[in-house]
């Protein structure tokens, strides 16, 4: 299949602009064409808009300067700037007639334009070689060629990895099908840092620093960074790098465990915050606004704010506003943004965390773009980002052996957004907008809105919805949540993305079709006709608030300890970890949020609801305890290392 790049002119003069179009086909049908543009015209600004939003083949937009209207100068730029905020990967050049008219333009709107041509140099092959290579440059994959192009050499390999391009499976009877399933090319992709045309991860000067650079570009970054394990991973090197040891930080309760674990490596001071909680649906909201206000009003000491958008669950903060308050009180701003990576690519989706003045982002862009697990993206926008300790911290946890088939999809997955992310996600959200339509129509499967989503404390905080995300509710359905799922799987081939206690959630992305959607309706719609009679609503208790800190999460964590058990002799929550310390991290999945940290004082309440919440849920994961004689227990301080730390940092 042939990629198709649309070039839109815009102008008032009709005449003018079809000569200037056929022009530039002609050019087109004389010389190499290998991106397919072709052309198309606009009459006004509304027309040019109306087109941006139906085509998302639209690549570049030729603007004409002298004749979009009476005040030229400022429409333009209207235009220009109408285009940035609608579709800021599309390139936009402006037609002058004289360089008055230039520097005026660039005074105006040099961070928004491409470039120019004058309208009476009517050299329509040399303007469509520019337009040719602005698309090449856009869509360029400089590590994917790179690794192709080693592969096609077909070098003998005297280095790492051991299976040598796959040698050592062929032939074998025993592992020679794990050849054929993973392909060829895969396996002699799978090279080392021993190939220096490939560049190096830790110290990228070549290919992977021209991809990243690409990305940065692309997602409206100063500088991004691949990282291969994960963005469970990229939180902790940036954690690292803000943070010292002592140093303040407030961070939403709801953050995904590694934001807690990186609490731990840095040896942060952690202010938590609780999260709202829709307890109807058993889903954790974002924070308020009125408390991050608070605990910025009430730590002028902190240093980073940490915060996650949107949620598992599609809810996204109105960042802006608690932003530029993070900053006014000098604030480094970090937003995990590992579900919401496809957010630049369409005006629905808008504005992203860099877009919103964060200082630092971190996308699981193989949550819900093209790259493979574990390929994230770290974006950096702070203005005193300090390079060299960032390569440090990164290089403490990446591999010095990183899997060049990850670095490749991040280069493809950027790629692919930039080129045709608008059109791919303006189909997952019709595909959305369908199924949830068709799912409501069963009577029986209902799709919850925001305003059933919103827990009541952030009810008006500007909270948004993301709607590729879409949260079932089954209550009256007559299933438990496991027995449909399990019937999901099992009669109709479909995996779901997670659940609560009565809802479930669909994950919608670029990779959502028309078939699956169909498929999945249809068993919806199955399940629906089975008339299961009503079950009693099963509700999880309701977690207890954040207690305190009796010492940093990093001191808990490194001390030795001491176990003890979960449940008293009697079956009942043990009154001997009242008043405790914990040193590990104990959270239930789901919903995925610590119920204690490193550091944390133990209650009853904290205990009472760690025993309710296994008795209410069987298949419930408790990540965190430990094991004490094939009895759940907890890992607590003993109370001479507590008193140790004490006098140690003087915390009580």
């Amino acid at each position: 299949m042939s990629p198709v790049s649309r070039v839109l002119l815009v102008s008032h003069d009709s005449v003018w602009a079809r000569a200037v179009s056929k022009g530039l086909l002609q050019a087109a049908q004389k010389l190499a064409n290998p991106y397919g543009l072709c052309f198309s015209v606009a009459s006004s600004h509304g027309d040019a808009m109306a087109q941006l939003a139906a085509d998302g083949d639209v690549q570049i937009v030729l603007i004409d300067r002298c004749l979009i209207g009476s005040a030229p100068a400022g429409a333009v730029i209207a235009l220009v700037n109408a285009i940035g905020a609608f579709r800021p990967e599309l390139s936009c050049y402006v037609l002058l007639s004289d360089d008055d008219e230039k520097a005026e333009m660039e005074e105006l709107a040099s961070h928004a334009l491409s470039g120019y041509f004058y309208r009476d140099e009517t050299d329509y092959q040399g303007w469509f070689r520019i337009l040719s290579a602005e698309i090449a440059e856009k869509s360029a994959t400089p590590f994917y060629d790179a690794l192709r192009q080693y592969v096609a050499m077909a070098k003998d390999s005297w280095h790492t990895p051991g299976h040598s391009g796959g040698e050592s499976l062929l032939g074998s009877p025993w592992v020679g099908d794990f050849h054929e399933f993973v392909g060829e090319n895969m396996l002699r992709a799978d090279l080392s840092v021993s190939v220096p045309m490939l560049d190096s991860l830790m110290h990228p000067t070549g290919v992977i620093a021209e991809a990243q650079a690409l990305a940065a570009k692309t997602f409206g970054a100063r500088l991004t960074y691949f990282a291969t394990n994960g963005t469970s991973t990229s939180n902790k090197v940036i954690f690292q790098t803000l943070l010292a040891p002592g140093d303040k930080l407030l961070l939403d309760r709801n953050c995904h465990k590694s934001v807690h674990h990186g609490v731990i490596l840095s040896g942060a001071c952690p202010v938590y915050l609780d999260s709202s909680v829709n307890r109807q649906y058993g889903v954790f909201g974002p924070v308020p606004k009125a408390t991050i206000y608070q605990a910025i009003a009430d730590h002028p000491d902190a240093r980073v704010l940490i915060l996650t958008s949107c949620t598992y669950d599609g809810l996204r903060y109105d960042l802006a506003p608690i932003i530029q308050v993070a900053h006014e009180a000098g604030i480094k701003v970090i937003i995990d943004e590992a579900w919401y990576g496809h957010a630049r690519f369409h005006p629905a989706l808008r504005p992203t965390a860099l877009e919103s003045g964060a200082d630092y982002a971190t996308q699981s862009t193989h949550k819900v773009l093209s790259a493979f697990s574990q390929a994230s993206m770290i974006h950096v926008n702070d203005p005193d980002f300090d390079a060299h300790l960032f390569r440090e911290n990164f290089n403490m946890h990446t591999s010095t052996s990183p899997q060049y088939n990850l670095i490749a999809s991040l280069d493809v997955a950027r790629k692919q957004a930039h080129m045709e992310g608008y059109r791919l996600l303006e189909r997952t959200l019709k595909l959305a907008e369908d199924l949830r339509a068709k799912i409501d129509a069963t009577g029986v499967f209902r799709v919850l809105g925001l305003d059933e989503l919103l827990p009541d404390e952030v009810r008006n905080d500007g909270i948004r919805l993301d709607p590729t995300k879409l949260t079932i509710d089954i209550s009256r359905s007559g299933y438990s949540v496991d027995e449909l799922q399990r019937e999901l799987f099992e009669r109709f081939n479909i995996q779901v993305e997670k659940s609560t206690f009565n809802t479930l959630t669909l994950l919608l992305t670029i990779g959502t079709t028309k078939s699956k959607v169909s498929r999945l309706y249809d068993a919806i719609l199955r399940l629906a006709r089975t008339q299961k009679s009503p079950r009693a609503p099963v509700r999880l208790p309701d977690m207890p608030r954040f207690t305190r800190l009796a010492c940093l999460p990093r001191d808990a964590y490194y001390e030795a300890g001491e176990r003890l058990a979960l449940l008293d002799e009697e079956g009942r929550p043990n009154p001997a970890l009242f008043g405790r310390v914990a040193c590990d991290q104990i959270v239930p999945y789901p919903p995925g949020i610590p119920v204690l940290v490193p550091g944390q004082l133990i209650d009853e309440d904290v205990i009472a609801y760690l025993v309710r919440l296994m008795k209410a849920q069987k298949g419930i994961e408790i990540h965190g305890l430990a094991d004490l004689q094939g009895e759940m227990a907890v890992r607590v301080l003993r109370c001479d290392e507590l008193e140790q730390l004490r006098r140690n940092i003087n915390m009580s």
